[in-house]
């Protein structure tokens, strides 16, 4: 509801939309007098900003008509230009990136292979994120202690947006999702960011070019390559209005929800959090480790700019662009493997959403009593691993695919009203891991082409300076 001349508090509501003007400004000059401060920590800034200035302003004035006007009417479109402005860049990246890394690899067989490796490395990650979920929550058990009066009172509050979902049913997930993979038309695929279709269309061309003589492909090539290099142009642009756009992003969310909500569901929130960091700090730390030979206490301190970006706008795609761009110029990564492996695993690498997953639907059960059975629990597992690959080609993300998964095992799916009131925080930080995922994803193929070709290892840039500074 906005604030009408009318309105007694029409005066106040506007004195305060203007103080929230004048802290944006104050936020900009801060940031302009920091510099020399680093895109993703300036990026952090406005995050931490936004949420405690929402926060605030959500304690202190929840009910205020001035607070709705703002957030409706100042931060909202803020954040949405921010990112229309990186989504934009999505469809044009994903085609160029995947076609030139394919084209780029240009052998069929090599290209096979890193392929293989590429999946069986999603899988591999995704299954042990799942895993780790499962052993919490049968350990810590936060479903157990939540009391009666709670549940019935978050499944009131919600229950608008389940029965939602419910009506729409979850979506169909078997032979027709990989059919579908196969666009009958590309351009309508690319128009309805049907990122699925558009991959395979772009790893199909990407291949042809490497099947025609190279003085006819060049040209296509060249023409790509500068494609994607104006696509970066605007996303350079884009990333500087990235600290203001997560401020307002952030702001939006918490000046509408709080944090009052964290108390009611603490336990669930803590383990599900709890299971992200220990599967960045353990699988994938040891992944990147172990299978990339990178140290990975250099891998992190890298990647800080699409850790902030994934976080703030909760879409792995959103974040591609920083993604590629931190891989090929801190972590070393070729751009053919960068540009082959992250748009992949931006679709299909969701080690946050399966852990999510494998952890919301024993909750519930714990909730509601039911007692699933050790085979019961390796279904869900499955059916995680599975969903979390499946929820890119889905409208609504993974929650309608839960629903899914919570009615094989027994779980009533109405259920799932209990959760959304913290989804979207939840939402932010699987995100935040299936980024991590992604890139960890690219230092290992990069790692093994270099073999392949006798090339030295990749050498993250952190490193190269401690290096030179020693």
């Amino acid at each position: 509801m906005n604030v009408a001349p009318g309105d007694g508090n029409f005066f106040t509501g506007r004195c305060a939309a203007a103080g929230e003007i004048c802290s944006i400004a104050v936020f900009r000059n801060v940031l302009d007098y920091t510099h020399p401060m680093k895109l993703h920590t300036k990026i952090g800034l406005g995050l931490v900003l936004g949420a405690l200035v929402g926060g605030l302003c959500n304690l202190f004035f929840e009910d205020a008509p001035w607070l709705e006007f703002v957030s409706d009417n100042i931060m909202y479109p803020a954040g949405q230009v921010f990112l229309r402005m990186l989504f934009m860049t999505v469809v044009p990246i994903v085609f160029t990136s995947i076609t030139l890394g394919v084209a780029g690899i240009g052998d069929m067989k090599t290209l096979g292979r890193l392929g293989g490796r590429t999946f069986g490395y999603f899988a591999l990650s995704t299954l042990i994120a799942a895993t780790i979920g499962l052993t919490l929550v049968n350990t810590i058990k936060p479903g157990g202690g939540l009391p009666e009066e709670t549940r019935d009172e978050l499944m009131a509050t919600f229950a608008t947006g389940a029965e939602g979902m419910m009506t729409k049913g979850p979506p169909d997930f078997g032979v027709s999702t990989f059919v579908n993979i196969v666009p009958r038309n590309p351009v309508a695929a690319a128009a309805d960011m049907d990122m699925l279709a558009l991959i395979f269309f772009a790893l199909m061309f990407g291949a042809a070019l490497t099947m025609i003589p190279r003085e006819r492909a060049q040209p296509v090539i060249n023409v790509l390559e500068g494609i994607g290099d104006a696509i970066i142009a605007i996303i350079n642009w884009a990333m500087k209005l990235a600290p203001y756009g997560v401020f307002a992003l952030i702001f939006v969310i918490t000046s509408e929800f709080g944090w009052a909500i964290l108390t009611q569901l603490g336990m669930y929130v803590f383990v599900v959090l709890l299971g992200l960091v220990l599967h960045a700090t353990i699988g994938i730390s040891g992944l990147v480790t172990i299978l990339g030979k990178m140290n990975p206490i250099a891998f992190w301190r890298s990647i800080g700019a699409p850790i902030i970006t994934g976080f703030s706008t909760s879409s792995s795609m959103a974040t591609l662009p920083t993604s590629i761009a931190t891989a090929e110029k801190q972590l070393d990564v070729q751009p053919k493997i960068a540009g082959f492996v992250l748009p992949l695993g931006a679709t299909m690498n969701m080690n946050g959403t399966s852990l999510f997953e494998g952890v919301t639907v024993l909750f519930l059960a714990q909730v509601f009593g039911v007692d699933l059975s050790l085979t019961a629990q390796l279904v869900v597992v499955v059916l995680a691993v599975l969903t979390a690959i499946g929820a890119a080609g889905v409208p609504g993300g993974s929650l309608p695919l839960m629903m899914l998964v919570m009615a094989t095992v027994g779980v009533p799916p109405e259920g799932i009203a209990i959760i959304l009131g913290v989804d979207r925080i939840l939402d932010m930080s699987r995100t935040t891991l299936n980024v991590c995922g992604d890139i960890s994803a690219s230092v290992y193929i990069d790692r093994i082409d270099r073999e392949m070709e006798g090339l030295d290892p990749a050498e993250p840039v952190i490193l190269r300076e401690m290096k030179s500074t020693a």
